[in-house]
């Protein structure tokens, strides 16, 4: 056996031994994955990863993202044994490696840098926050995409700035969860040949072998989608892994799936299939037993061989470190020869905006029938893609409804090159995959992209897994969604959200914006394209909603601060308060009208933003909703759950307290109560309640 064979065995081992110790002392998480799945994540890191430990988020990088998250502690000893350098932004400022040995050995603890399942922010070599099962791979196809955007966008005749890799490895239940499925038909259609998923298939989940629920034949089933498939059947064998992998550069028209046969806790004969070590730790006994199988000391723990750090930074070490040197020379000719696209991928790197990006922003004029806030929407999201070149995405198969089509000169579809498209294009045409948009969109976004996907509010229960992941990892995503509202009329309750605008603000972190007429969407617009690190849902309407003068009444771009008073009595000093949002604002104001004419002192607040009005500090709030004026109406046609915080005691929420109908929109409204008349009852109704006295 020669030496070099020594050294894969012993950092392949080395590996194995460092996730069951984890697992043992943490008295929790998932060891026979990590050690099944050793020899093959190894070999990828170690022989054909291009990416440079020293730098993990240098742009050209191939993107690792390990979508089976419950095998965290692989990628953890990966990140550990390669060196791979901490982020001052991910570490508080400090220089520190990604992962120590301490963090290993603290592993699913409070302030390890290795929790239970990889977090981005938390640990530097992870690409993507992962552990629902699915979400990784459909993640990775958005960062392939992004990588053949970017090459089709900015490389030029020898200046290929943009030619990474994506790899993800999953295993069973990644390959069982719908999202996938999603995910890999579409990469598929796109022809994404930078796209590599490792299918893991060790044939063992939670409740035992997978044939008590999964027998498809998931090599036919990828070849139907279009990809390239190719097996390995011993994963312990390396050459067949490095011809594996060899499969996949050779290929340049479609992605390639890698199905390797491994087994849980493999070249231990006592764990070999064992259900047990998928999901707990090993125990004393049969960890001892491992170790000594292995060649490591039986009563050591957390054993790193002096060898092993060695032969990995000779291995991804140096040839990361080679491949970035050579791209930061390439890198400074594209900026001698394409200044202006040099800037871009400057750009794109900082997270930055081009300077004027919002300098021509439309200004809608006042107009009693006004246009539907999607119409604006898209209006606006048509100026700004045309500023900020990286800006672009898509629909769920429904860009003419939600308004999303970029129709300026040049925007072009995404598409695998063709009759219909090239991967220049701007349109991205996810089709009926809400999940998988979403969790492309999300991967998009890791790689500098300012991307959005788009859809009916209702919807956004088919891709909540997706969504959350967003806001969980603080990345500024853009989500239009629209229909918003009961006011969808004829296509009834299938159809017209009730819960889906509380359960987005449900979401830590999630800024969701429901505009009440086209200026506010304006400034919807400009308010999130400023965001850093938060997701954004931009929620608009189908139908028109009046536009407001806003010579008259306050400025549009107010809106920034979640809520602002809208129309006041001449005094300021009113005697009740109607709140809405989105379309019903308008309704507030009509309902204004004829209480001013019954002698009524009304202010009236557009609150299109709970997340950006709690953001103010508590002397704004006052100010919009002063504590001395109890007599309050909320109005919003969606869930209550919620609004009893700016009501008050005494206030009224007038809300859906059932699901909707089918109907035209008007007969829709006055069935729920959303009429002026009702208002008006409720305004004067809660000023009694509040004041004792009748209005």
């Amino acid at each position: 056996m020669s030496g070099a064979i020594d050294l894969d065995e012993l950092a392949i081992n080395t590996i194995r031994l460092l996730a069951a110790d984890a697992v043992q002392k943490a008295k929790s998480g998932h060891p026979g994955t990590p050690m099944g799945a050793a020899p093959t994540a190894y070999t990828l890191w170690q022989r054909y990863l291009r990416y440079d430990p020293a730098a993990p988020e240098w742009m050209n990088r191939d993107r690792f993202v390990l979508s089976v998250g419950h095998a965290s502690m692989l990628l953890y000893a990966l990140i550990y044994l390669s060196g791979v350098r901490g982020s001052p932004e991910v570490y508080d400022g400090a220089e520190r490696p990604a992962v120590t040995l301490d963090d290993i050995e603290t592993f699913r603890q409070a302030g390890s840098h290795c929790p239970g399942h990889p977090e981005y922010r938390t640990t530097s070599g992870v690409e993507t926050t992962t552990g629902p099962l699915g979400q990784g791979f459909a993640t990775s196809v958005g960062m392939a995409v992004a990588g053949k955007w970017l090459a089709a966008t900015y490389n030029r005749p020898d200046f290929a700035l943009f030619d990474y890799n994506v790899y993800a490895l999953g295993g069973d239940g990644d390959m069982m969860e719908g999202i996938s499925s999603e995910a890999a038909s579409l990469a598929g259609h796109l022809g994404l040949s930078n796209l590599c998923w490792i299918y893991d298939s060790n044939r063992v989940t939670i409740e035992g072998h997978t044939d008590i629920a999964f027998s498809e034949d998931v090599a036919a089933r990828f070849l139907a989608y279009g990809w390239n498939v190719t097996t390995v059947a011993d994963p312990n064998d390396l050459a067949l892994l490095d011809r594996a992998y060899q499969a996949f550069l050779k290929t340049t028209d479609r992605p390639t799936l890698i199905l390797v046969h491994s087994h849980i806790g493999y070249g231990a004969p006592h764990l070999q299939d064992s259900p047990k070590a998928h999901g707990e730790p090993l125990g004393d006994a049969e960890l001892k037993l491992t170790k000594e199988f292995f060649g490591f000391p039986p009563d050591q723990n957390f054993v790193v061989p002096e060898q092993v750090p060695k032969h990995f930074a000779a291995g991804i070490g140096a040839r990361g470190a080679a491949a970035h040197a050579e791209w930061d020379r390439l890198h400074a000719g594209y900026r001698d020869a394409y200044p202006e696209l040099a800037k871009q991928v400057d750009a794109i790197e900082a997270g930055s905006l081009p300077d004027g990006w919002d300098s021509m922003l439309p200004v809608f004029p006042p107009d009693a029938k006004g246009i539907a806030t999607r119409d604006a929407s898209g209006k606006v999201l048509n100026v700004l893609a045309q500023r900020i070149p990286w800006l672009l995405g898509g629909a769920a198969d429904l860009a003419p409804s939600t308004k999303t089509n970029l129709t300026f000169e040049g925007a072009g579809s995404f598409e695998a090159p063709g009759p219909i498209g090239d991967y220049h294009g701007r349109n991205f045409h996810f089709g009926i995959r809400e999940h998988a948009m979403v969790a492309a969109v999300n991967g998009m976004t890791l790689s500098g992209l300012r991307a959005f996907g788009s859809g009916f509010l209702i919807f956004t229960d088919y891709a909540r897994g997706a969504i959350r992941l967003a806001a969980l990892m603080e990345l500024s995503v853009i989500h239009v969604w629209t229909h918003d509202s009961i006011g969808v009329g004829e296509d009834g309750p299938t159809h017209q959200p009730i819960e889906q605008l509380l359960s987005l603000r449900a979401i830590p972190g999630m800024v969701v914006i429901r505009p009440a007429d086209a200026n506010e969407a304006a400034e919807a617009w400009r308010v999130v394209m400023q965001l850093k690190h938060r997701p954004a849902a931009i929620i608009c309407s189908r139908q028109p909603l009046p536009t407001v003068d806003r010579s008259k009444f306050s400025a549009a771009a107010l809106l920034a601060k979640g809520a602002y008073v809208l129309a006041d009595p001449t005094d300021g000093k009113p005697s009740v308060i109607l709140i809405g949002t989105g379309s019903e604002v308008s309704l507030c104001m009509a309902a204004r009208e004829t209480l001013i004419g019954e002698g009524v002192a009304v202010r009236v607040v557009s609150m299109p933003s709970w997340e950006l009005f709690e953001d103010q500090d508590q002397a704004y709030r006052d100010s919009v909703l002063p504590p001395g004026v109890t007599a309050r109406v909320t109005v919003e046609e969606a869930s209550p759950l919620g609004w009893d915080r700016y009501a008050g005691p005494t206030g009224i929420v007038l809300a859906m307290r059932s699901f909707g109908m089918s109907a035209p929109i008007t007969v829709v409204a006055a069935h729920f109560g959303f009429t002026v008349e009702h208002v008006v009852v409720a305004a004067k109704r809660t000023i009694t309640t509040s004041t004792g006295v009748s209005a």
